[in-house]
């Protein structure tokens, strides 16, 4: 059926995902002689296009066809990180003779190569996701409502599953064989999977046949305001003979049209009844609690080794089936809507560990080191740091960006390998305090994810189908701009010593990212609020004809 065939196209996509991910971190930093700068500078590229485009990428997932959009995503995600893998071996292979032609800046050609091939990828892999996860499977249930939930829940369960096996399985080849049969492994991977999920897609479009019938963009007030500047921006018979000798306002309104389409795109992202719901989703990135390179980091200049980290992960993966399953019961039995209430104190409930784990013995938190970069020239802080010494090499690496929600496996295995051997852990006094943390850290998943899967429902049931690629576009943006929060605060704060402070903030942002949920859940919830505004947007396009 159409279930199983979206199924087993996730779940190859989030395979070939996982994989790629955690192969081109360890690959970056080999290329760079094992420092940071490239991975850096990939986390801020790929974050910086997914805050630029992510609501031009909706608006693009909206205005297509969804099987051409399907396709083309499909198309362009795979062909890059093919095209990458290639320029990979070619420079792993011939890495001394690369870097004597033209004064070493063919080498630097290649890397710009990479990253810029590397995020066309991560852009695609984010069209492709809101475009099957956001869109088809919505159309696919209809107005059933629990298969929609249940759709949701089996693709998050098979998410979690992915994030330990893929990064492992890719780990093995490169660390028994080399570099270069690692990206021939996930260059033969990459194209396998692209054959069997355009296969599988298309035989899913030609399955559900309300695929096809996509609704046309024309809904609200922007509506009409854009038929209006369509109708002024068409110029003269002059005006077009001046456009054909002089190209650069051509290219000016372009640019101003894409504004405009960003500008518009935020404006119906803030207009959405769950508004509030999805910037309290967006909220709960900026935290430090959770399995990825900060905490893991951390844990390592506590003492916590790198099999002992392995079984956390592990525990916390089953976290996370755990919190899917408890969505679906939870939805069956009390209401979407209250869902989310239950598990937002749920969330925050098991986070308060974490709270107690900075004031239980074998913290290391103390305040007083923020003060010695005040006098950087004096004795005293030069004695203090030394008989104190602070460990930041583990924070400094850790600016890598995740390019999915689900960033644990990747961001962990890098810590590993990153680590393995750079410095020696300090032995605490006592694991009090980071059993506290790692308790509440995994506990918490459980509400996490129950939660995250409500407002993504939420946001798949409130929004209009001719909107939901802008909408989840611009939630996209708003993820990723939130995470990069933290990565600052990190950067601001990177001693073990300060990191209960990064723990108060993240409690701060989560608190902050539940309220406005809890503010959202009173208002009253339409059964379906579309079918309003399609029939407003009717009459509205009626009135514009006759204006014509």
């Amino acid at each position: 059926g159409p279930r199983v065939l979206v199924y087993v196209s996730c779940a190859l996509s989030i395979w070939g995902d996982r994989m790629w991910h955690f192969a081109l971190s360890v690959f970056l930093i080999e290329l760079y002689g094992r420092n940071l700068l490239l991975t850096a500078v990939f986390g801020l590229v790929v974050a910086g296009s997914v805050l630029l485009f992510g609501v031009l990428i909706g608006d693009w997932i909206d205005r297509k066809p969804r099987n051409k959009v399907a396709h083309a995503s499909l198309f362009l995600q795979n062909s890059s990180v093919t095209t990458c893998c290639i320029v990979l071996m070619l420079v792993f292979s011939y890495k001394n003779e690369i870097e004597g032609v033209w004064q070493g800046w063919l080498t630097v050609a290649c890397y710009v190569a990479v990253i810029i091939l590397a995020d066309l990828a991560s852009l695609a892999s984010t069209a492709l996701a809101i475009t099957i996860q956001r869109d088809w499977i919505v159309v696919m249930t209809g107005d059933n409502r629990s298969q929609l939930a249940g759709m949701n829940a089996t693709i998050r369960r098979m998410d979690q599953i992915i994030n330990i096996f893929a990064p492992l399985s890719v780990g093995q080849v490169m660390t028994w064989a080399s570099n270069v049969i690692g990206c021939g492994f996930i260059l033969g991977w990459n194209l396998v999977s692209l054959l069997v999920e355009f296969l599988f897609l298309s035989k899913v479009y030609q399955l559900v046949p309300q695929l096809a019938a996509k609704p046309r963009r024309c809904t609200g007030d922007n509506f009409l305001k854009r038929q209006l500047e369509l109708i002024k921006d068409q110029p003269s018979p002059l005006e077009a003979q001046q456009d054909m000798t002089s190209r650069f306002p051509l290219g000016l309104r372009q640019i101003q049209r894409l504004v405009r389409t960003c500008c518009d795109g935020w404006k119906t992202y803030c207009g959405q009844t769950v508004f509030l719901a999805g910037l309290g989703l967006a909220f709960l990135y900026t935290t430090v609690l959770g399995f990825d390179c900060i905490t893991t980091g951390y844990a390592y200049t506590q003492g916590i080794g790198g099999s002992l980290l392995s079984l956390l992960m592990a525990i916390s993966a089953f976290s996370g089936l755990v919190g899917t399953i408890l969505f679906t019961r939870l939805r069956r039995s009390y209401g979407l809507v209250h869902t989310g209430l239950i598990s937002s104190c749920l969330h925050i409930g098991c986070l308060l560990l974490c709270v107690f784990s900075v004031f239980a013995p074998g913290s290391p938190f103390d305040l007083g080191i923020f003060s010695l970069p005040l006098s950087g020239n004096s004795s005293l802080s030069h004695k203090m740091l030394k008989e104190n010494p602070v460990h930041v090499s583990a924070f400094e690496r850790n600016i890598n960006q995740p390019i999915l929600p689900g960033r644990s496996a990747i961001h962990w295995t890098n810590n590993t390998v990153l680590m393995d051997g750079a410095q020696e852990s300090n032995q605490p006094e006592s694991y009090v305090s980071i059993i506290l943390l790692f308790s509440g850290v995994i506990l918490a998943r459980i509400g996490l994810w129950s939660f995250d899967l409500t407002v993504t429902q939420l946001l798949q049931e409130n929004i209009a189908d001719s909107e939901r690629g802008t909408v989840n576009g611009v939630q996209c943006s708003m993820n990723y701009l939130m995470d990069l929060i933290h990565f600052i605060l990190v950067i601001l704060a990177p001693a073990p010593q300060q990191f209960g402070l990064l723990v108060f903030i993240s409690i701060i942002f989560v608190i902050m990212g539940h309220t406005m949920y809890f503010v959202y859940a009173p208002q009253p919830q339409e059964k379906e609020p579309h079918v309003y505004i399609n029939a407003t947007a009717k009459i509205q396009t009626l009135t514009v004809r006759i204006s014509q």
